[in-house]
């Protein structure tokens, strides 16, 4: 049976399956769940586990522990392919992790193996979701162009495939913020551009990007979740944490900033 092999272990996030849980419980144990509210969908980052592991799962604790659904990870394309999604199970260090058939083809868009065979920012986050909801499947989405239309159609077609499926789902937007550029200019700009995502107002968002120039990598997988999120009934969202690599590496001359995003 075909399937979607680790592609960054060992360089994102340990290989060895005990090093990998140690360090996810690890990240877990300092998170603390929603009391109140529906988590509809998060923001989580894609770097190295050293450097933003911690925010992603400070994110993932905001979903409830027992969910058991469909995860629909949408990330952004480092090289260039077009959007496109997978149909095959994704192999993890903690085992394998189904993909929901059913749902990825009520998306309507191209299944391509081959594009996501190397790219990371989906892969990143498949590991948080077997340890932390080891019943749930994913519908990978690799998201080529990130056009302000393209993202509106991309939260348009998880809401249609949400409505034929019946599926309970929960929405992952993979992304990082600033890169490589000084700490007080990373948080100043991507604070900026995250602010109207509080109001869930994804034009707002789109035009500080451009104003800024934030070299945000995933702006459209967010604007896709958060535009299908407010379908589902979601009003506002949450900045649980912000974080730069500058806190693991001591360098604050150039840095990647790091945001955990709940929308609820």
């Amino acid at each position: 049976m075909m399937m979607r092999s680790c592609a960054v272990a060992g360089m994102f996030y340990p290989r060895e399956p005990s090093h990998l849980e140690q360090l996810l419980g690890k990240f877990f144990s300092g998170t603390k769940a929603r009391e109140a509210g529906n988590t509809f969908g998060i923001v989580s980052p894609h770097a190295g586990y050293i450097y933003s592991g911690q925010v992603a799962a400070q994110a993932f604790a905001t979903l409830p522990r027992d969910f058991a659904g469909t995860f629909v990870v949408i990330g952004p394309s480092h090289r260039g392919y077009l959007t496109c999604v997978s149909e095959v199970p994704w192999e993890t260090p903690l085992g394998v992790v189904d993909t929901d058939a059913e749902f990825v083809r009520a998306l309507d868009i191209e299944t391509d193996e081959f594009s996501h065979r190397d790219e990371h920012s989906i892969e990143v986050q498949v590991p948080f979701i077997k340890y932390r909801f080891p019943r749930a499947r994913i519908a990978p989405v690799m998201m080529g162009q990130q056009d302000y239309a393209g993202a509106l159609r991309l939260g348009e077609k998880i809401l249609t495939a949400i409505r034929q499926t019946r599926r309970d789902v929960r929405i992952v937007a993979s992304s990082d913020f600033s890169h490589y550029v000084p700490e007080q200019k990373a948080r100043d700009d991507d604070l900026y551009a995250i602010e109207p995502l509080k109001t869930l107002d994804t034009r707002e968002f789109y035009r500080r990007i451009e104003e800024r120039r934030v070299t945000a990598c995933g702006y459209g997988p967010i604007t896709a979740m958060v535009t299908a999120c407010a379908g589902l009934g979601a009003k506002a969202a949450e900045l649980i944490r912000y974080a730069t690599s500058g806190e693991t590496t001591g360098d604050y001359r150039e840095v990647v900033g790091y945001a955990g995003i709940a929308v609820i």
